[in-house]
């Protein structure tokens, strides 16, 4: 199995083509296809299956692009660090998460404070993905932290990938789910919606691919009523049908800057709560990058506390109190000095 290989592999998956891969990379198809059969002999699968629309990738397939994505991602990120010439000098800061504005907020606060104050140079990344892409980003060393959420439904299946993974889960805070609608939908001026009042509408997600099941959902409450559902990839086309249609998206009921206008979030009534965290890898110490993110991630999420909706987690309150009084110290020692 060679690197080539796999990208050959990639390629064609993506491409659902094998005759206008072999163009775009200047090669035969002979020489293509015996390259990804030969793959396919060493794996012991059969990674594509012809169709009256070009070939389509089988359950085998599937996985084994996945596989291979990871594969040549880690190559190219061991090509680049190594390639540079101030490898040893510049710093790198990689985030995963789901799709989550006060992660955003915390993300463009910490580099823009650190550009500010003139720190060193360096690489920053932040990837809003699924949610096994998290988890895999982080047990894969690919990300430094991953942000993701737990509840009573989905909290004893990911535990169980965390600790595969040899993950530690953290939380930030703990939220009452929230429905986020348009200003002009009928439920906007609700004090609270129930399930009932959910079960005339459409449902709003993200994607998680074809092999996710509804515990890798980054919504919660999978079981709610609703008519039709409608999946997305990226923030921007969920604020878009937020803000044309009349559906709905559950989740913590923090909105992006982008939402703040023309979107409301009205809180569900059910029992369910959602606990927010971030995971790291126990068998990777946090570099300083990682760790002032972490920081800033958690000062973000204590300035949106709310007792009633939005609760941070112990560990961060004390965090941010202990950070208080070292400024206010360090305040006071300056003054005195003066």
């Amino acid at each position: 199995m060679t690197l080539q290989q796999l990208r050959y592999l990639i390629a064609v998956a993506d491409a659902g083509s094998i005759n206008s891969v072999a163009k775009s990379h200047f090669i035969s198809q002979s020489t293509l296809s015996t390259s990804i059969k030969s793959l396919e002999e060493e794996m012991g699968v059969t990674a594509f299956i012809r169709t009256s629309r070009g070939i389509e990738l089988t359950a085998d397939g599937v996985e084994l692009v996945a596989y291979a994505r990871q594969v040549v991602e880690q190559a190219e990120l061991m090509e680049q660090h190594f390639s540079r010439s101030d490898s040893k000098e510049r710093e790198r800061l990689l985030v995963s998460s789901q799709h989550y504005a006060f992660v955003v907020r915390a993300f463009i606060s910490f580099v823009s404070e650190r550009r500010a104050a003139g720190k060193s140079i360096a690489d920053y990344t932040l990837r809003e993905t699924r949610t096994l892409n998290v988890i895999d980003d982080v047990r894969n060393f690919r990300c430094d932290v991953g942000i993701l959420f737990l509840s009573t439904y989905n909290e004893r299946v990911l535990r169980s990938k965390l600790d595969e993974g040899k993950l530690r889960f953290s939380s930030l805070f703990r939220a009452r789910p929230h429905i986020f609608v348009r200003e002009g939908h009928p439920l906007a001026r609700k004090g609270r919606v129930s399930a009932q009042d959910l079960s005339k509408y459409v449902r709003y997600g993200f994607e998680q691919g074809p092999s996710a099941s509804l515990f890798f959902s980054e919504e919660p409450l999978a079981s709610l009523p609703c008519t039709d559902r409608i999946t997305v990839s990226d923030r921007a086309t969920m604020t878009s049908l937020l803000r044309s249609y009349d559906g709905y998206l559950v989740s913590t009921g923090v909105r992006s800057d982008e939402m703040l206008d023309g979107i409301v979030a009205v809180p569900v009534d059910v029992d369910e709560v959602m606990n927010v965290g971030y995971i790291t890898s126990k068998e990777r110490k946090l570099g300083p990058l990682a760790q002032g993110y972490l920081a800033t991630l958690e000062r973000v999420v204590y300035d949106m506390r709310d007792e009633n909706e939005l609760v941070p987690s112990k560990e961060v309150v004390r965090s941010c109190k202990d950070s208080d009084e070292q400024k206010s110290k360090h305040s006071g020692e300056a003054g005195s000095i003066q």
